[in-house]
C-alpha cells in the first residue's frame, strides 16, 4: 500500500465523524487537501450548516468519466469494548484498526491518494469525487448532493461506490423502507383490564401479522440466489409502550422495516403492511372507536440492480483484474445515484462488512494495497 494512502487513512480516522456529530472538520481537511493540488471542490451543506457533502472534478469539466463515491460518517463506538482509542489508527500485524477503516474511510483514503496523483496527470476523461454525510442513518445526506448534481452542466458516465466488498464488484443490494407503527388503544386501571384496549396487545398482534407475511415471502416470494437471504425481508427492531404495570396502556410504538428485492415493488409491500395493520384494529373499532394501528414511513432508499452485462460492470472488473461479482446484504447510496440521476453504478471497495460496525474494526493492509492498484488502473484508463 502507498505511504500516501496510509497517511490519509490515519488523518481520516482521527476525525470522529459519527452520524450524530458534524463532519465539517473532515470536509475542511479534504477541501484544503484538494485545493493545495489545484482542485476546486463544491460543498453542499445541510440546513443548519453543521454537515456537508463534497463534490470535486479532476480533469476535463464535461460529461463523462468516473465518480468515486463514499460516505464520511461512521457508526458510534459507545458500548463497544475497544482495545485502544477508536479514533487513532493502529497497526496490528497485517491489520489497520480504527473506527471507519473498512466502512469506509479506507476507500476514501485511496480515492484521495488517487486524486493527488491525478492532479499531476493529463486526464482525457474526468475523475469525480463525491463525499457524503449521514449514510449510516438511512442515506440522508447524499440527497442534497444529488439535487445539486441534477442541476450541473455535466454528470459522470458511471459511479463506483466504495463500500467494503473485498474489491469484488457488487451489482445489487435490496431497497429499504423504515416505518413507525403507532398502536392506539384505551387506558384503564389494570384491575379493569378487560374493559380497556391494551395497545401493547395490538402491537403484539401486528407483530404476528408481520411474522406471517415474512413466512409468506420466505415460502413463495420472489427469489434472487445472489443474496445471502434470497427473498424480501420484514423486521421489527424496537417496541415501546406503557407507563406503569397497573395502567392498561393506550399507546405502543413499533419501529420496523422491510428490505425488498428488485422484483418486489416497495409500494406493494407497504400496502400489504397497511392492510395487515387495518385488519388488527378493525375487530376493536366498534367498542373502541380510537382503535388503530397507524403506519408512517420514516425513511427509504431504493435498491441497486445493475445488469451483469452493463458497461460499468465490465469496466470495473477490468480494474480489479477479477471476474468476481456479488450482491450485498447491506444497503448503499448506489441505488439513489442510479434511480435519481440515471448514473450506472456498482459497489467496489476494500475490506469486508464483517469487519465493520464492531469493536476493533479493521481493514487489511493488502486490501488497501489492492485498492491503490485499482486506482492506478483507473487513472491509466482515464488518461488513455
Amino acid at each position: 500500500m502507498s505511504a500516501r494512502s496510509l497517511d490519509l487513512l490515519d488523518r481520516l480516522v482521527a476525525f470522529p465523524t459519527v452520524s450524530s456529530a458534524s463532519n465539517r472538520e473532515l470536509i475542511a481537511f479534504v477541501e484544503a487537501f484538494l485545493a493545495a493540488r489545484g482542485i476546486e471542490a463544491m460543498l453542499v451543506p445541510n440546513a443548519d450548516g453543521t454537515k456537508a457533502n463534497l463534490f470535486a472534478t479532476i480533469g476535463p469539466r464535461d460529461t463523462g468519466g468516473v465518480m468515486l463515491s463514499g460516505h464520511t460518517d461512521v457508526v458510534p463506538v459507545e458500548g463497544q469494548a475497544w482495545s485502544g482509542d477508536p479514533f487513532r489508527l493502529r497497526a496490528v500485524g497485517g491489520r489497520l484498526l480504527g473506527r471507519g477503516t473498512t466502512d469506509m474511510k479506507g476507500f476514501l483514503a485511496c480515492a484521495l491518494a488517487a486524486a493527488d496523483r491525478a492532479a499531476r496527470m493529463e486526464l482525457a476523461l474526468p475523475l469525480h469525487l463525491a463525499l457524503s454525510y449521514d449514510e449510516e442513518i438511512g442515506c440522508i445526506g447524499v440527497r442534497g448532493l444529488l439535487d445539486a448534481l441534477a442541476q450541473a452542466p455535466f454528470r459522470p458516465q458511471m459511479a463506483i461506490i466504495g463500500e467494503p466488498t473485498a474489491m469484488a464488484v457488487a451489482t445489487g443490494h435490496k431497497g429499504k423502507t423504515a416505518l413507525r407503527a403507532l398502536c392506539c388503544g384505551r387506558e384503564a386501571h389494570s384491575a379493569l383490564a378487560p374493559t380497556a384496549l391494551n395497545a401493547i396487545h395490538l402491537a403484539a398482534a401486528f407483530v404476528d401479522k408481520i411474522r406471517a407475511r415474512q413466512a409468506l415471502y420466505a415460502r413463495g416470494g420472489a427469489r434472487d440466489a445472489a443474496y445471502d437471504v434470497p427473498y424480501s425481508t420484514f423486521h421489527v427492531g424496537r417496541i415501546a409502550g406503557g407507563t406503569a404495570l397497573n395502567i392498561v396502556p393506550n399507546a405502543c410504538t413499533l419501529e420496523l422495516e422491510f428490505r425488498n428485492l428488485a422484483e418486489d415493488d416497495p409500494a406493494t409491500l407497504l400496502a400489504e403492511l397497511e392492510a395487515d395493520a387495518e385488519a388488527v384494529a378493525l375487530p376493536w373499532t366498534a367498542a373502541f372507536p380510537e382503535a388503530a394501528v397507524k403506519l408512517e414511513a420514516t425513511n427509504s432508499y431504493p435498491g441497486l440492480a445493475t445488469a451483469d452485462d452493463a458497461p460499468v460492470v465490465d469496466f470495473t472488473r477490468s480494474l480489479t483484474g477479477s471476474n468476481a461479482r456479488m450482491k450485498l446484504a447491506f444497503g448503499t447510496e448506489g441505488g439513489l445515484f442510479q434511480s435519481r440521476l440515471s448514473i450506472p453504478t456498482v459497489v467496489c471497495g476494500p475490506g469486508s462488512m464483517d469487519q465493520g460496525h464492531k469493536p476493533d474494526e479493521w481493514v487489511a493492509r493488502d486490501q488497501i494495497a489492492a485498492c491503490d492498484r485499482f486506482m492506478d488502473a483507473l487513472l491509466a484508463r482515464l488518461s488513455a
